[in-house]
């Protein structure tokens, strides 16, 4: 469970504060202001003085002098329960504290913020004593009672998730991430972790992708980018066709390093006559020291050596090239050399193209060529049109799919 740090975060707000709302409830309506027979009111005078003093278990005990009085009126009643909660949450007796809000909460003398201290208090105790089931119950009923607290709301879901109920974490989690957002905030990074590990535990393999794509959106980390594509190529609806596409967000991303996926990448482009983009994978391959070193380091330099002489031959070709997409009946050509060329430093031109292919129509696959252009449009640095064109990329085959994360990759460059 990646939530340590939530914890230790929450242990720290508590820290001070919980002796200070201890203290709050001991205090209330100060006992002198009360009308208190003796054998009531020095006991309980006794114990606001422990509590103080961090002398919970001495103070509990004083409150059961208190209480042993004889009948009591309402107004005895309700000082020697509330002096009880506060010593009762301080020792570590929250069945105790529990019991005694009870006895107190139909009471018309407490206020809606000291209900929700006591209310704190206790989910806080129940936290402390592991009672993790117990500590979500107090948490959610905070919450129906109007209080607002992010730490409280940090503690429950702890409290759900170190008790098993992974779906009620979950549902909170979305709801804290999706308030966030709305607020212009970044939801925390260790709140979406969570929500990571909450989704795992139930193999909810919707929500995980969704927590996935909110750390790659506001914390694009290399290994959240590689657990994303990794997942989504194991989708069984994903096509082997979109191999190369996929190595180009990974590519994009920094999240390539082995040697045999930048080979492999060049390959597929090579295949697919886009010897420029070859070239550049190869080049960010050697320039990284993953390529030319090892055992495979002559494999590795002749295939740089193919792919320089494969492009010599495109730059050779393209005015034929040219014609003959032009030509054509549909505009895939235009497309596919438009692409590459703009993968060899001839972004308008090839931009040019591949809008006048999109413009003619015919493509064999639309939504192929939609992503290609977005892609293309991120290359030349216009992230808006990428967006813009992305938006459109449908597909049930993984096109949508990897249009959905070129576009939060985009949003980063964007910004």
């Amino acid at each position: 469970m990646n939530s340590s740090s939530s914890s230790r975060r929450w242990a720290a707000a508590r820290g001070f504060g919980a002796l200070a709302l201890v203290v709050a409830l001991a205090g209330g309506p100060a006992l002198g202001q009360e009308a208190l027979r003796p054998e009531v009111g020095k006991p309980l005078q006794a114990a606001e003085q422990l509590i103080k003093q961090q002398r919970y278990k001495e103070a509990l005990a004083k409150v059961r002098e208190a209480d042993a009085a004889g009948a009591k009126n309402a107004n005895e009643t309700f000082m020697i329960e509330r002096m009880r909660i506060a010593a009762a949450s301080g020792a570590g007796d929250v069945d105790t504290a529990a019991r005694s809000f009870e006895a107190l909460a139909g009471s018309n003398r407490i206020s809606g913020a000291d209900k929700l201290r006591m209310i704190e208090s206790i989910t806080g105790s129940y936290y402390r004593n592991r009672e993790y089931a117990k500590a979500t119950q107090w948490g959610q009923r905070y919450f129906r009672e109007g209080g607002t607290s992010p730490t409280i709301r940090t503690l429950l879901i702890q409290s759900q998730y170190l008790s098993g109920d992974f779906a009620g974490a979950e549902r909170e989690l979305m709801t804290e991430v999706q308030a966030a957002e709305k607020a212009g905030t970044p939801p925390a990074e260790d709140r979406l972790k969570l929500l990571l590990n909450a989704a795992l535990k139930q193999n909810d393999n919707n929500a995980y992708v969704y927590a996935m794509e909110k750390l790659v959106t506001y914390y694009p980390k290399k290994e959240y980018w590689v657990d994303l594509l990794a997942r989504l190529q194991r989708k069984p609806n994903f096509s082997d066709r979109l191999a190369l596409d996929t190595y180009r967000l990974s590519l994009a991303t920094g999240s390539m390093s082995n040697a045999n996926d930048y080979m492999e990448m060049a390959q597929l482009a090579l295949q697919a006559e886009y010897a420029a983009e070859a070239k550049q994978v190869v080049d960010k391959g050697f320039a990284a020291g993953v390529l030319g070193t090892g055992p495979q380091a002559d494999r590795q330099k002749r295939l740089r050596d193919l792919i320089a002489k494969r492009l010599d031959e495109q730059r050779k070709s393209l005015p034929e090239d040219l014609r003959q997409a032009e030509a054509a009946k549909d505009g895939t050509a235009l497309v596919d050399v438009g692409f590459n060329l703009v993968y060899d430093g001839q972004a308008a031109k090839g931009l040019r193209l591949m809008q006048e292919g999109m413009a003619k129509g015919g493509l064999k696959r639309p939504d192929d060529a939609k992503l290609h252009l977005a892609v293309a449009y991120l290359v030349a640095g216009d992230a808006a049109k990428a967006q813009s064109t992305l938006r459109a990329v449908g597909g049930s085959d993984g096109t949508a799919d990897l249009a959905r994360l070129w576009s939060l990759y985009a949003r980063q460059r964007k910004s």
